[in-house]
């Protein structure tokens, strides 16, 4: 059994002129694993998965992908990636036959092992629209499905995921994630980049950045222990003006974080007596209730609060 990770990043870094896009990051990535990356736009997610897929070269630092590195000028590493970019990498103006036997050629595939393999992933994401049809003639979840599909005609053993659902149906989201779940129980490696919280609680561990550098790593439940040691509370002040409690609920000893979620704020104590303490000052209407933290709250305090 090949136990080698699927990714090893050692102090990883590009410089473009003066500016640090990515600064010395280092993570390893189990195979069959789903690795999520979060962070703002900027954050250097993006940046970073192009240098593992071999489309950027590092300033510094080094990094192995399916045990292999980039001596050869990546040539081995694009064998057994596949990418999805964050922006759509089909053709609308060619028909989903074409765009598949296009893909095909850049990889260079023997015409009867590109076919069988785009049998394979038909049935995989349940594609079963004539080959004739155009590319834009497809709702925007089915594109993204295909485009999956094409990114692993080649059958990589590590799949790049850039952003895949943005500006899609929730219930073609969630079709989605369904299909990166099927991918994995294959023996797939999926790394991949979301701005959805509820997404990334799929993942199995997730590495968080901001400005170029790794300020987290772990699984969702410990970002969330990590994040939050205390407990949390959810308000809502039924429709009172909260203005000047919120002033004064900024200012209470033990509060790690306080935000607002819609109509009602969460707000994150280092231990139960400060969160009392503190309550003690809102209206007698309100209430409190007692949750846990979602990655939202994580992602609010370890990258919007520092920001």
């Amino acid at each position: 059994m090949n136990i080698t990770p699927a990714l090893e990043v050692n102090n990883l870094s590009i410089k473009f002129g003066d500016f640090t896009a990515v600064d010395n990051v280092t993570f390893s990535v189990a195979r069959g694993e789903i690795f999520g990356f979060l962070g703002a736009n900027g954050a250097g997610k993006t940046t970073t998965i192009r240098m593992l897929t071999g489309l950027l070269v590092p300033s510094s630092g080094s990094a192995r992908v399916g045990g292999l590195g980039f001596e050869d000028g990546g040539r081995g590493i694009k064998k057994i990636t596949g990418y999805m970019s964050q922006k759509f990498t089909l053709y609308n103006d060619m028909t989903v036959g074409e765009n598949l036997d296009f893909a095909a050629g850049l990889r260079k595939l023997e015409p009867g092992y590109a076919k069988k393999r785009r049998r394979e992933l038909f049935d995989l994401i349940g594609f079963t629209r004539p080959l004739s049809t155009m590319v834009s003639s497809l709702p925007g979840g089915i594109k993204q499905e295909l485009a999956l599909g094409t990114a692993m005609l080649h059958d990589p053993e590590i799949v790049f995921l850039d952003e895949p659902t943005s500006g899609v149906a929730p219930v073609s989201r969630v079709r989605f994630w369904a299909l990166i779940g099927k991918i994995t129980a294959m023996g797939k490696t999926v790394i991949v980049t979301t701005h959805y919280m509820d997404e990334a609680e799929n993942c199995a561990r997730i590495a968080l950045m901001r400005t170029g550098k790794l300020i987290a790593l772990g699984t969702p439940a410990e970002l969330k222990a990590s994040a939050f040691p205390g407990p949390m509370g959810e308000i809502d002040f039924k429709g009172a003006a909260p203005g000047a409690y919120i002033k004064k609920l900024e200012n209470a000893p033990g509060l790690l974080e306080l935000s607002p979620h819609g109509m009602r704020w969460h707000a994150a104590f280092k231990d139960r007596a400060s969160m009392d303490a503190a309550l003690e000052q809102i209206p007698a209407g309100a209430s409190v209730a007692l949750i846990k933290p979602s990655l939202e709250d994580v992602f609010i305090r370890l990258v919007e609060g520092e920001r």
